[in-house]
Protein backbone atom coordinates (compact mmCIF):
# COMPACT_ATOMS: atom_id res chain seq x y z
CA UNK A 1 0.00 0.00 0.00
CA UNK A 2 2.52 2.53 0.56
CA UNK A 3 2.55 5.95 2.52
CA UNK A 4 -0.75 7.87 2.42
CA UNK A 5 -1.10 11.72 1.62
CA UNK A 6 1.26 13.69 4.07
CA UNK A 7 -0.75 16.46 4.38
CA UNK A 8 -4.04 14.44 6.32
CA UNK A 9 -3.42 13.16 9.73
CA UNK A 10 -4.18 9.71 7.97
CA UNK A 11 -0.98 10.39 6.59
CA UNK A 12 0.59 11.87 9.34
CA UNK A 13 -0.45 9.01 11.60
CA UNK A 14 0.73 6.69 8.93
CA UNK A 15 3.98 7.76 9.23
CA UNK A 16 4.80 8.70 12.85
CA UNK A 17 4.00 5.07 13.25
CA UNK A 18 6.16 3.98 10.82
CA UNK A 19 9.38 5.51 12.11
CA UNK A 20 8.31 5.03 16.42
CA UNK A 21 10.62 1.86 15.38
CA UNK A 22 12.79 2.53 12.56
CA UNK A 23 15.40 5.16 12.24
CA UNK A 24 15.04 5.40 7.86
CA UNK A 25 11.74 4.93 5.37
CA UNK A 26 13.10 1.92 4.17
CA UNK A 27 17.45 0.66 4.63
CA UNK A 28 18.01 -0.20 8.17
CA UNK A 29 21.61 1.23 8.40
CA UNK A 30 21.41 4.52 6.74
CA UNK A 31 19.51 6.75 4.44
CA UNK A 32 18.00 6.26 1.27
CA UNK A 33 16.68 7.64 -1.64
CA UNK A 34 12.53 6.59 0.17
CA UNK A 35 13.83 9.21 3.02
CA UNK A 36 14.43 11.48 0.36
CA UNK A 37 10.99 11.04 -1.41
CA UNK A 38 9.12 11.06 1.89
CA UNK A 39 10.69 14.24 3.22
CA UNK A 40 9.98 16.15 0.12
CA UNK A 41 6.58 15.23 0.10
CA UNK A 42 6.10 16.56 3.69
CA UNK A 43 5.11 20.57 3.37
CA UNK A 44 7.00 21.02 6.76
CA UNK A 45 8.20 19.34 10.28
CA UNK A 46 5.42 17.33 11.53
CA UNK A 47 3.74 18.91 14.58
CA UNK A 48 5.98 17.39 17.61
CA UNK A 49 3.29 17.18 20.36
CA UNK A 50 1.15 15.11 17.89
CA UNK A 51 3.98 13.30 16.34
CA UNK A 52 7.42 13.13 18.33
CA UNK A 53 8.88 10.25 16.03
CA UNK A 54 7.67 11.62 12.62
CA UNK A 55 9.73 15.04 14.00
CA UNK A 56 12.13 13.41 15.06
CA UNK A 57 13.24 11.49 11.64
CA UNK A 58 12.07 14.84 9.91
CA UNK A 59 14.42 16.77 11.83
CA UNK A 60 17.22 14.29 10.98
CA UNK A 61 16.86 13.81 7.42
CA UNK A 62 17.49 18.00 7.04
CA UNK A 63 21.14 17.30 8.46
CA UNK A 64 21.68 15.17 5.29
CA UNK A 65 19.81 17.67 2.43
CA UNK A 66 23.07 18.40 1.04
CA UNK A 67 24.05 14.45 0.35
CA UNK A 68 20.50 13.77 -0.88
CA UNK A 69 21.26 13.51 -4.44
CA UNK A 70 24.40 10.90 -3.60
CA UNK A 71 21.93 8.85 -1.42
CA UNK A 72 21.52 5.04 -2.28
CA UNK A 73 18.20 4.05 -4.30
CA UNK A 74 16.17 5.43 -6.94
CA UNK A 75 15.31 8.58 -6.95
CA UNK A 76 12.51 8.65 -10.09
CA UNK A 77 10.35 6.48 -6.92
CA UNK A 78 7.20 8.02 -5.60
CA UNK A 79 7.03 8.45 -1.73
CA UNK A 80 4.03 6.21 -1.91
CA UNK A 81 5.96 3.17 -2.73
CA UNK A 82 7.74 3.22 0.33
CA UNK A 83 6.33 2.30 3.79
CA UNK A 84 3.60 -0.15 5.00
CA UNK A 85 2.11 -2.67 2.94
CA UNK A 86 -1.18 -2.56 5.22
CA UNK A 87 -2.49 0.51 6.19
CA UNK A 88 -4.10 -0.97 9.80
CA UNK A 89 -0.60 -2.14 10.14
CA UNK A 90 0.32 1.99 10.58
CA UNK A 91 -3.20 4.28 11.38
CA UNK A 92 -2.78 3.70 15.07
CA UNK A 93 0.68 4.45 16.51
CA UNK A 94 -0.05 2.19 19.39
CA UNK A 95 0.18 -1.20 16.70
CA UNK A 96 4.34 -0.18 16.29
CA UNK A 97 5.34 -2.88 18.17
CA UNK A 98 4.44 -5.19 15.46
CA UNK A 99 6.73 -3.32 12.87
CA UNK A 100 9.57 -4.55 15.63
CA UNK A 101 8.41 -7.99 15.33
CA UNK A 102 8.27 -7.83 11.45
CA UNK A 103 11.92 -6.48 11.55
CA UNK A 104 12.79 -9.58 13.62
CA UNK A 105 11.07 -11.82 11.03
CA UNK A 106 13.51 -10.62 8.41
CA UNK A 107 16.40 -11.22 11.10
CA UNK A 108 15.40 -14.62 10.70
CA UNK A 109 15.47 -14.88 6.85
CA UNK A 110 18.77 -13.69 6.48
CA UNK A 111 19.60 -17.16 8.02
CA UNK A 112 17.51 -18.96 5.58
CA UNK A 113 14.24 -20.05 6.34
CA UNK A 114 12.83 -22.49 9.00
CA UNK A 115 12.08 -25.36 6.75
CA UNK A 116 10.76 -28.56 7.65
CA UNK A 117 12.92 -30.17 5.47
CA UNK A 118 16.17 -29.07 6.69
CA UNK A 119 18.25 -31.88 8.49
CA UNK A 120 19.25 -31.38 12.48
CA UNK A 121 22.59 -30.12 11.82
CA UNK A 122 22.05 -27.56 9.35
CA UNK A 123 18.71 -25.88 11.56
CA UNK A 124 21.04 -25.82 14.67
CA UNK A 125 23.88 -24.07 12.66
CA UNK A 126 21.24 -21.68 11.12
CA UNK A 127 20.04 -21.09 14.97
CA UNK A 128 23.25 -20.56 16.67
CA UNK A 129 24.20 -18.05 13.70
CA UNK A 130 20.84 -16.40 14.37
CA UNK A 131 21.06 -15.93 18.06
CA UNK A 132 24.48 -14.68 17.79
CA UNK A 133 23.20 -12.30 15.16
CA UNK A 134 20.53 -10.66 17.35
CA UNK A 135 22.78 -10.72 20.65
CA UNK A 136 25.62 -8.22 18.46
CA UNK A 137 22.51 -6.20 17.38
CA UNK A 138 21.17 -5.56 20.77
CA UNK A 139 24.48 -4.96 21.99
CA UNK A 140 24.85 -1.92 19.83
CA UNK A 141 23.69 1.40 21.52
CA UNK A 142 22.17 4.13 19.02
CA UNK A 143 23.49 7.10 19.34
CA UNK A 144 21.18 10.03 20.90
CA UNK A 145 20.09 12.73 18.28
CA UNK A 146 21.60 15.81 19.07
CA UNK A 147 20.82 19.70 17.82
CA UNK A 148 23.91 22.08 17.68
CA UNK A 149 22.33 25.43 18.19
CA UNK A 150 23.48 29.08 18.39
CA UNK A 151 21.41 31.24 20.16
CA UNK A 152 21.14 35.63 20.72
CA UNK A 153 20.99 36.62 24.20
CA UNK A 154 19.86 40.48 24.03
CA UNK A 155 20.37 42.51 27.19
CA UNK A 156 18.47 45.98 27.86
CA UNK A 157 20.77 48.54 27.42
CA UNK A 158 24.80 49.46 27.23
CA UNK A 159 24.53 49.60 30.90
CA UNK A 160 23.73 45.64 31.50
CA UNK A 161 26.46 43.95 33.08
CA UNK A 162 27.38 41.12 30.06
CA UNK A 163 29.42 39.05 32.33
CA UNK A 164 26.74 38.49 34.79
CA UNK A 165 24.70 37.64 32.40
CA UNK A 166 26.41 35.48 30.83
CA UNK A 167 27.53 33.83 34.43
CA UNK A 168 23.90 33.18 35.25
CA UNK A 169 23.01 31.60 31.52
CA UNK A 170 25.98 29.21 32.09
CA UNK A 171 24.73 28.27 35.11
CA UNK A 172 21.60 26.70 34.37
CA UNK A 173 22.51 23.36 34.20
CA UNK A 174 19.85 20.52 32.56
CA UNK A 175 20.83 16.73 31.61
CA UNK A 176 21.47 16.40 27.87
CA UNK A 177 23.24 20.57 27.95
CA UNK A 178 26.57 21.34 26.95
CA UNK A 179 27.97 24.54 26.29
CA UNK A 180 29.89 25.71 23.83
CA UNK A 181 31.82 29.17 22.41
CA UNK A 182 30.00 32.65 22.88
CA UNK A 183 31.23 35.97 21.65
CA UNK A 184 29.98 39.74 21.96
CA UNK A 185 27.67 41.30 18.92
CA UNK A 186 27.67 44.92 18.74
CA UNK A 187 24.03 45.74 18.19
CA UNK A 188 23.53 49.35 18.05
CA UNK A 189 24.04 52.56 20.48
CA UNK A 190 26.80 50.60 22.53
CA UNK A 191 24.78 47.87 23.12
CA UNK A 192 25.70 44.55 22.71
CA UNK A 193 24.30 40.81 22.23
CA UNK A 194 25.51 37.70 23.76
CA UNK A 195 25.96 34.71 20.85
CA UNK A 196 26.47 31.36 22.12
CA UNK A 197 26.38 28.03 20.99
CA UNK A 198 25.31 24.87 22.50
CA UNK A 199 24.26 21.51 22.06
CA UNK A 200 21.16 19.76 22.80
CA UNK A 201 20.28 16.20 23.15
CA UNK A 202 16.73 16.43 21.40
CA UNK A 203 14.45 13.73 23.76
CA UNK A 204 15.83 15.59 27.11
CA UNK A 205 16.32 19.08 25.94
CA UNK A 206 13.30 21.47 24.98
CA UNK A 207 14.85 25.30 23.24
CA UNK A 208 11.93 27.09 24.97
CA UNK A 209 12.05 25.87 27.95
CA UNK A 210 15.71 26.57 27.71
CA UNK A 211 15.12 29.96 26.37
CA UNK A 212 12.35 30.46 29.02
CA UNK A 213 14.76 30.06 31.65
CA UNK A 214 17.68 32.34 30.13
CA UNK A 215 14.83 35.31 29.72
CA UNK A 216 13.81 34.43 33.69
CA UNK A 217 17.26 36.48 34.66
CA UNK A 218 14.86 40.05 34.29
CA UNK A 219 17.63 42.07 35.68
CA UNK A 220 19.81 41.22 32.35
CA UNK A 221 18.02 39.77 29.24
CA UNK A 222 15.51 41.11 27.37
CA UNK A 223 14.78 38.67 24.99
CA UNK A 224 16.53 35.57 23.60
CA UNK A 225 16.29 34.01 19.72
CA UNK A 226 17.43 31.13 17.66
CA UNK A 227 19.71 32.03 15.32
CA UNK A 228 20.59 28.84 13.72
CA UNK A 229 20.19 25.14 14.65
CA UNK A 230 20.86 21.52 12.98
CA UNK A 231 20.23 18.64 13.87
CA UNK A 232 22.84 14.82 13.42
CA UNK A 233 22.70 11.60 15.37
CA UNK A 234 26.52 11.87 16.37
CA UNK A 235 28.21 13.21 19.08
CA UNK A 236 29.59 16.83 19.22
CA UNK A 237 32.00 18.92 21.21
CA UNK A 238 33.08 22.76 20.20
CA UNK A 239 36.49 23.92 20.26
Amino acid sequence: MGFADFVTDAGLSMLESWVTSRSYSKARYGPSQADVASFKALPGPPKVEKYPHAWRWYKHMVSYQSEFSSLPGDPSKAYTSYGPEKSEATLNPKDAPNAAADEDDEDDDLFGSDDESEDEETKKKREENLAAYKKKKEGKTKPAAKSIVTLDVKPWDDETDMKQLEDKMRGIEMDGLTWGASKLVPLAFGIKKLQVNLVVEDEKVSIDDLQQQIEADEDHVQSTDVVSGTNRDCSHTFD
